[in-house]
């Protein structure tokens, strides 16, 4: 009786609210729908990118070979994903390379639902691209179109097209923030002339389409900026130009030239032993970027012992303190661009400029 005592005037109270005013609607007239004009420009040319370039946009999806630590029992699992895109309509598709960086197989699935194995055609970890191959089904495969990434802009409106924690086929929109930035790649190098933008980027976003306005390729989306691992505003893109070069390449030669100075240097313990700054050339091969320059390696005295020649103390403002700060460096750059190299010469600081070669 008390919990009735108390339920029954609430009852009573719920019934007099419900009573009071307009009378409710009969279940037979529902609510009238409101028309709309039409829509925006914007908002239709938006919509026909997205219809135009999504087909060309796949999910991938990664296996893994699990070894049981406790039995010989051999597993294979699905363990990534992330998104790629049709380069041709011979069933070339571009990814990041971190997307397949430890997959056993990948899987493609394409817009129409369309599952198939991938074959790697190559990869540069240094640009953090890898090439897949699958064989086409018998309709023509959509291709994006190219486009060019010397003339953006800060400012211009971009679009991203991938598979964000799964979803297939999401669209974000957003600006150019930056230009011309740097990241670190996973090879531990500095992938230089990135985009930046402001679109909604997450994880699964990995090697899809980045377009302009006008529904070209200009990049493909590749990390992100954030304290949490999630989209906080900040997100870099491949250039479209160096993925055109390194593509190409790949397809080609099934690798990527380097760049190179051409020379030779001493092991890094053996300056810091002897208290030497920076890096003790060696050998200057003939005809090569740094035989160009005039870089003079070290060369052994009448008495055996060693004069040192050019020490090289910074690559393009980068410190060298060892081989393989000197190689990550390298790394940075392509085969033909011009770079600068501040050397040690008999006591004097110098800046040299050398135009790097290919190996």
């Amino acid at each position: 009786m008390k919990a009735f005592a108390i339920l029954f005037p609430t009852a009573l109270a719920l019934l007099a609210w419900q009573g009071r005013g307009a009378a409710c609607p009969s279940p037979q007239e529902p609510r009238p729908v409101e028309p709309r004009g039409a829509l925006t420009q914007e908002e239709q040319s938006t919509i026909a990118l997205f219809e135009k370039a999504s087909p060309a946009v796949v999910h991938i999806r990664t296996t893994e070979v699990i070894r049981s630590p406790f039995s010989f029992q051999i597993r294979e699992e699905f363990t990534g994903t992330g998104s790629g895109f049709l380069w041709d309509a011979e069933g070339t598709i571009v990814t990041n390379f971190h997307v397949i960086k430890d997959a056993s197989r990948a899987f493609v699935t394409l817009a129409d639902g369309t599952s198939l194995e991938a074959a790697l055609i190559g990869a540069e970890p240094l640009k953090d691209i890898a090439v897949l191959k699958i064989d086409p089904p018998e309709s023509p495969l959509p291709v994006i179109p190219l486009g060019t990434s010397s003339d953006l802009k800060v400012g211009q409106n971009v679009y991203a097209i991938g598979n964000p924690f799964g979803l297939d086929h999401t669209l974000s929109t957003g600006i150019i923030s930056g230009l011309d930035r740097e990241i670190i790649g996973i090879a531990g190098n500095r992938i230089r002339q990135v985009i930046q933008i402001d679109a909604a980027i997450n994880p699964g976003n990995s090697g899809g389409p980045l377009l302009d306005s006008a529904g070209r390729l200009i990049g493909m989306n590749t990390a992100i900026k954030s304290p949490n691992g999630a989209s906080a505003g900040i997100g870099f893109a491949v250039p479209v130009d160096t993925m055109r070069r390194v593509v190409t390449a790949l397809i080609r030669d099934g690798e990527v030239p380097h760049a190179a100075l051409g020379l030779s240097v001493l092991p890094s313990r053996w300056s810091r032993a002897r208290g030497i700054p920076g890096l003790v050339i060696s050998d200057v091969e003939p005809q090569s970027a740094a035989a160009a320059a005039g870089l003079q390696p070290a060369r052994q005295s009448r008495r055996g012992r060693i004069a040192l020649g050019d020490l090289l103390l910074a690559l393009d403002g980068a410190p060298l303190h060892s081989e393989e700060e000197l190689a990550l460096a390298l790394a940075s750059f392509d085969p033909g661009d011009k770079v600068r190299l501040t050397i040690n010469r008999e006591g004097k600081e110098l800046e040299v400029w050398v135009t790097l070669g290919s190996e």
